[in-house]
Protein backbone atom coordinates (compact mmCIF):
# COMPACT_ATOMS: atom_id res chain seq x y z
CA UNK A 1 0.00 0.00 0.00
CA UNK A 2 1.46 3.23 -0.65
CA UNK A 3 2.05 6.26 2.29
CA UNK A 4 -0.43 9.11 2.08
CA UNK A 5 0.47 11.65 3.97
CA UNK A 6 -3.60 12.93 3.91
CA UNK A 7 -5.84 10.86 6.09
CA UNK A 8 -8.46 9.79 4.53
CA UNK A 9 -11.87 11.11 5.40
CA UNK A 10 -14.00 8.72 5.76
CA UNK A 11 -14.01 4.50 5.02
CA UNK A 12 -15.00 4.24 1.61
CA UNK A 13 -11.95 6.97 1.15
CA UNK A 14 -9.76 4.57 3.15
CA UNK A 15 -10.90 1.31 1.07
CA UNK A 16 -10.55 2.67 -2.23
CA UNK A 17 -6.91 3.55 -1.53
CA UNK A 18 -6.61 -0.15 -0.63
CA UNK A 19 -4.92 -2.24 -3.69
CA UNK A 20 -6.57 -5.49 -4.64
CA UNK A 21 -6.82 -8.22 -3.21
CA UNK A 22 -6.63 -6.70 0.39
CA UNK A 23 -9.58 -4.25 -0.43
CA UNK A 24 -11.78 -7.45 -1.47
CA UNK A 25 -10.90 -8.89 2.22
CA UNK A 26 -11.58 -5.82 4.14
CA UNK A 27 -14.86 -5.52 2.85
CA UNK A 28 -15.35 -8.98 4.01
CA UNK A 29 -14.07 -7.88 7.55
CA UNK A 30 -16.18 -4.61 7.29
CA UNK A 31 -19.64 -6.28 6.43
CA UNK A 32 -19.14 -9.22 9.00
CA UNK A 33 -18.36 -6.16 11.52
CA UNK A 34 -21.34 -4.57 10.82
CA UNK A 35 -24.01 -7.77 10.60
CA UNK A 36 -22.72 -8.07 14.40
CA UNK A 37 -22.51 -4.45 16.02
CA UNK A 38 -25.59 -2.98 17.82
CA UNK A 39 -27.56 -0.74 15.36
CA UNK A 40 -26.04 2.47 17.10
CA UNK A 41 -22.62 2.08 16.44
CA UNK A 42 -20.77 3.98 14.16
CA UNK A 43 -17.75 3.78 11.07
CA UNK A 44 -14.99 6.51 11.72
CA UNK A 45 -11.23 6.68 10.87
CA UNK A 46 -9.32 6.68 14.10
CA UNK A 47 -5.60 6.47 13.91
CA UNK A 48 -5.53 6.47 9.82
CA UNK A 49 -7.11 3.53 9.56
CA UNK A 50 -11.39 2.61 9.73
CA UNK A 51 -12.95 1.70 12.73
CA UNK A 52 -16.21 0.86 14.44
CA UNK A 53 -17.20 2.92 17.39
CA UNK A 54 -19.86 1.71 20.07
CA UNK A 55 -19.04 3.67 23.61
CA UNK A 56 -15.68 4.89 22.19
CA UNK A 57 -13.42 2.57 20.30
CA UNK A 58 -14.66 -0.82 19.42
CA UNK A 59 -12.54 -2.50 16.73
CA UNK A 60 -10.30 -1.22 13.50
CA UNK A 61 -9.00 -3.16 10.81
CA UNK A 62 -6.13 -1.89 8.20
CA UNK A 63 -4.02 -3.33 5.13
CA UNK A 64 -0.44 -2.99 5.53
CA UNK A 65 2.04 -3.97 2.26
CA UNK A 66 2.20 -8.00 3.36
CA UNK A 67 -0.96 -8.43 5.61
CA UNK A 68 -4.13 -7.32 7.01
CA UNK A 69 -4.77 -6.79 10.32
CA UNK A 70 -7.95 -6.39 13.10
CA UNK A 71 -7.49 -4.63 16.01
CA UNK A 72 -9.56 -6.01 18.91
CA UNK A 73 -8.12 -3.22 21.30
CA UNK A 74 -8.67 -5.90 24.20
CA UNK A 75 -5.73 -8.05 25.12
CA UNK A 76 -8.70 -9.94 27.61
CA UNK A 77 -10.78 -10.68 24.27
CA UNK A 78 -7.97 -11.91 22.33
CA UNK A 79 -6.84 -13.89 25.12
CA UNK A 80 -10.24 -15.36 25.33
CA UNK A 81 -10.11 -16.58 21.61
CA UNK A 82 -6.34 -17.49 21.59
CA UNK A 83 -7.48 -21.09 20.52
CA UNK A 84 -9.62 -19.95 17.60
CA UNK A 85 -6.53 -17.24 16.16
CA UNK A 86 -3.95 -20.04 16.77
CA UNK A 87 -3.09 -19.82 12.86
CA UNK A 88 -2.41 -16.21 12.98
CA UNK A 89 0.12 -14.00 13.93
CA UNK A 90 -1.17 -11.61 16.77
CA UNK A 91 0.92 -9.15 19.50
CA UNK A 92 -0.97 -7.52 22.09
CA UNK A 93 -2.95 -5.32 19.70
CA UNK A 94 -3.09 -7.15 16.74
CA UNK A 95 -4.68 -10.06 14.55
CA UNK A 96 -2.65 -10.14 11.45
CA UNK A 97 -4.06 -12.58 8.50
CA UNK A 98 -2.70 -12.06 4.93
CA UNK A 99 -4.08 -10.01 1.94
CA UNK A 100 -6.29 -12.40 0.07
CA UNK A 101 -7.66 -14.29 3.14
CA UNK A 102 -9.73 -12.68 6.00
CA UNK A 103 -10.63 -14.06 9.48
CA UNK A 104 -13.76 -16.09 8.92
CA UNK A 105 -17.27 -14.60 9.64
CA UNK A 106 -17.95 -16.33 12.43
CA UNK A 107 -14.99 -15.91 14.12
CA UNK A 108 -15.24 -11.59 13.42
CA UNK A 109 -18.52 -12.32 14.70
CA UNK A 110 -17.55 -13.62 18.07
CA UNK A 111 -15.10 -11.05 18.04
CA UNK A 112 -17.44 -8.31 18.13
CA UNK A 113 -20.00 -9.69 20.15
CA UNK A 114 -17.02 -10.27 23.14
CA UNK A 115 -16.41 -6.40 22.67
CA UNK A 116 -19.75 -5.12 22.67
CA UNK A 117 -20.30 -6.90 25.89
CA UNK A 118 -16.76 -5.99 27.43
CA UNK A 119 -17.95 -2.08 26.51
CA UNK A 120 -21.54 -2.52 27.78
CA UNK A 121 -19.87 -3.91 31.08
CA UNK A 122 -17.77 -1.22 31.50
CA UNK A 123 -20.05 1.48 31.35
CA UNK A 124 -22.04 0.12 33.95
CA UNK A 125 -19.55 0.81 36.42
Amino acid sequence: MKKVNVAPKDVDEYLAGVPEPARSTLNRVRAAIRSAVPPEATEAISYRMPVFKYKGLLLGYAAFSNHCSLFAMSPSVQEAFKNELKDFHTSKGAIRFPVDKPLSAALLKKLVKARVTEKERKKQR
